[in-house]
């Protein structure tokens, strides 16, 4: 398991955007078994293993057919979660998921501290992130909550690729 003792020293990259719907409707979906089979654009499948609360555990298949485990670390109800994600016995990134309500307006921002690189110094770490990592993983975070206010707009299962295709999971 990935040590999150200092995972604020740590590379992040953030996506936030207002979501159209209620704290409640939100939270029905995005604590779901097998949600992101309703709206993450580069969800092949999503089998649940235990759920739900702190300890669920899920399988996200990609596109790409990357095969990705969910392990939840924390589980607050109407306010968030966040989990470990990656590869089977493989380095895991850390995901924090989290609404907030600002102004009458509900929010959802999606935190990930990609494995990628964190052991090596900020100097040398700091061109491939600036200019690989976050533009991809924020194009990712951005299809991500997009396919939420889709599916709470519709009602309707997001397409797969509904944004645009993924270099590293279409």
């Amino acid at each position: 398991m990935r040590d999150l003792s200092n995972i604020s020293d740590k590379w992040k990259v953030s996506y936030e955007e207002k979501i159209n719907s209620s704290i409640d409707s939100l939270w029905d979906l995005i604590s779901a078994p097998s949600n992101l089979e309703l709206f993450h654009p580069f969800c092949k499948s999503n089998k649940t293993i235990k759920w739900p609360g702190k300890n669920s555990i899920d399988e996200l298949i990609y596109l790409n057919g990357l095969t990705f485990i969910r392990k939840f670390k924390s589980w607050d109800e109407k306010r968030g979660y966040s989990l470990l994600i990656g590869e089977k016995d493989k380095d895991q990134s850390y995901v924090v998921w989290g609404i907030t309500e600002k102004d009458k307006s509900i929010y959802l921002k999606i935190t990930v501290y990609p494995y990628f690189l964190q052991n090596m110094p900020k100097i040398i770490s700091f061109f491939p992130y600036k200019f690989v990592v976050i533009p991809a993983l924020e194009s990712y975070l951005k299809s991500v909550i997009g396919g939420i206010n889709h599916y709470l707009k519709t009602g309707k299962i997001v397409p797969k690729n509904y944004f645009g295709g993924h270099k590293w999971f279409s």
